[in-house]
């Protein structure tokens, strides 16, 4: 099984035109997901998936790998693809969805998500086998209480298997009385799965839920689809306005967003 991680990138932005390019601390932001993907373990190989040629050029010129893809792509998904198709990733491979708007991913974290599709099945036993996991994802405990009610920072709920619950926009759990005290998790939106199952899930209709909340992941469970969440103890903050990029270069200079060399 191979292992490659994908950065769907597309340079149109209703908020942040340009967001792929918009330089951080010298840097085009994609420059900076694509290093950190490169420096996960677990992962083989590493693509920016774009349909624009700015983005593919930019690419090119600090060393990566990308490949173009088309403009009429519904999602990101739609273009994660498109790109595996291109790349003749295999039915079994494994593949890595990089959030291009997250320029101090931690690359521990990629590897916590992959480890559950790695899990030696053959060393399980009929009391500690989880489901099959045909998608993984990452939480993050939220420390920033401000996140738990901004409807940009997705919460996650799970059960006490890890599996997704629900994916909400609002507060998830909801407490009735002020006296409980819990923690709140935050989706940090980078995926796993196999080609197979993302062939499988790009063919779903959207769902009641997706429409109402905008959010792709729900599609899966509204189809019975299981995620399993697996909680990290590394942030991963994200760029969502230009306003946003100078918060991001502080945080750079953070020992725990700092960033070493690596080749891919």
């Amino acid at each position: 099984m191979k292992i490659v991680a994908i950065i769907p990138s597309r340079y149109e932005s209703s908020r942040f035109q340009g967001k792929p390019l918009a330089l951080i601390a010298g840097k085009p932001m994609v420059e900076h997901v694509y290093t950190r993907a490169c420096q996960a373990k677990l992962i083989e190989d590493v693509m920016v998936a774009t349909d624009d040629k700015r983005i593919f050029n930019a690419v090119a010129q600090f060393g990566g790998k990308a490949i173009i893809t088309s403009a009429a792509n519904r999602s990101g998904t739609d273009r994660l693809a498109e790109a595996a198709e291109k790349m003749n990733l295999a039915a079994d491979d494994l593949i890595v969805n990089i959030q291009g708007d997250q320029p101090l991913l931690n690359p521990r974290s990629i590897d916590e998500m992959v480890q559950p599709h790695l899990y030696p099945l053959e060393k399980q036993t009929l009391q500690d086998s989880p489901p099959a996991v045909q998608m993984s994802t990452l939480a993050f405990k939220i420390v920033n209480k401000q996140e738990i009610t901004n409807p940009k920072d997705v919460k996650v709920v799970f059960d006490s298997r890890g599996f997704a619950l629900y994916f909400s926009r609002s507060p998830v759990p909801c407490a009735r009385d002020a006296s409980e005290h819990f923690a709140t998790y935050k989706h940090l939106g980078f995926y796993a799965y196999k080609r197979s199952f993302l062939d499988t899930f790009r063919q779903l209709p959207t769902g009641h839920l997706e429409n109402i909340e905008k959010l792709e992941q729900l599609r899966a469970l509204e189809y019975g689809h299981s995620i399993q969440v697996i909680i990290t103890p590394h942030d991963s903050p994200e760029v969502d306005l230009p306003e946003d990029i100078a918060r991001i270069e502080k945080l750079l200079v953070d020992s725990e967003f700092g960033t070493r060399n690596s080749e891919c």
